[in-house]
């Protein structure tokens, strides 16, 4: 990425977001968790115990400075309503996959094996409601597709 598209791509990021970027230098405290269930076509449900990223301060930082994500964790990125997702691994130092995930739970898109600490943008391609982060190579290993439901509170359909 060349500076002025860097310096493009930091004008979209509110003041208050680029000064924390900058200053951050550690991995943010351990969010509060909350289940979640991914249920693929074939029926099979996996469960992990995800962080919950709800403020946007939370979302700015998000998996930065983490080594590694645990095989049944990851993080929730709640926005709260639906709108597009864009993410990037900036200090993230474990690939991830993410899943971007409808109003309903079905998940729209997924990007598998993000790059660590690439700048480049990872889109959910349209409207979304969250974005799941998990341990690269998870959606392959367990199959998940788009599709397939993801259960959990914020869409309503946790049971």
């Amino acid at each position: 990425m060349n500076r002025r598209t860097l310096v493009a791509a930091l004008a979209l990021v509110p003041l208050a977001s680029r000064a924390q970027i900058a200053a951050q230098t550690a991995a943010q405290p351990e969010l509060p968790k909350e289940k979640l269930v991914v249920v693929t076509r074939d029926g099979k449900r996996h469960d992990f115990n995800v962080e919950m990223a709800m403020t946007q301060e939370q979302q700015t930082v998000g998996e930065m400075f983490r080594p590694s994500v645990p095989a049944d964790g990851g993080m929730l990125f709640d926005w709260g309503s639906v709108r597009q997702s864009d993410m990037w691994m900036r200090n993230t130092l474990a690939s991830l996959d993410m899943l971007f995930i409808g109003p309903d739970g079905t998940v729209k898109h997924i990007a598998e094996h993000a790059v660590p600490q690439s700048l480049a943008i990872i889109s959910s391609g349209g409207p979304v409601r969250a974005t799941l982060e998990i341990a690269a190579g998870t959606a392959e290993k367990l199959g998940i597709r788009v599709g397939d439901k993801v259960l959990q509170r914020i869409f309503g359909n946790a049971g």
